[in-house]
């Protein structure tokens, strides 16, 4: 099930002070490059996380997780290379905070979803 953008905002927002709340610092939100987009680029120490957030609300076609495609990881890793570009090398990873509701109890953060 598709997700209204109104509620994706809404995801993102409460993954964001989720994510602060536990350490992390916000440097972007929809950082975007032609090909892909990041919900949130994090840090955490020296380290870059690069996040993606989804809600799903119901489960006809998988839920959240299965939601990452690997055609989607593959937006992902080209934005965050866009991002990369041209910085000093740092470790990244990429995590994910899955939703199936618009609150905190029913968020899951998972850290290296991907590589």
């Amino acid at each position: 099930m598709q997700v209204a953008p109104g509620k994706g905002a809404a995801a993102e927002a409460i993954a964001e002070t989720y994510l602060t709340r536990r350490g992390l610092t916000v440097l972007e939100r929809n950082w975007r490059v032609r090909g892909g987009e990041i919900d949130l680029i994090c840090q955490d120490g020296r380290t870059l996380i690069f996040v993606e957030v989804r809600l799903r609300t119901g489960h006809d076609y998988g839920g959240a997780a299965e939601s990452i495609t690997l055609a989607k990881r593959h937006r992902l890793i080209l934005a965050a290379r866009h991002y990369l570009a041209g910085k000093p090398e740092v470790p990244c990873r990429f995590d994910a905070v899955l939703m199936d509701g618009l609150d905190e109890a029913h968020l899951e953060w998972i850290r290296n979803a991907f590589a």
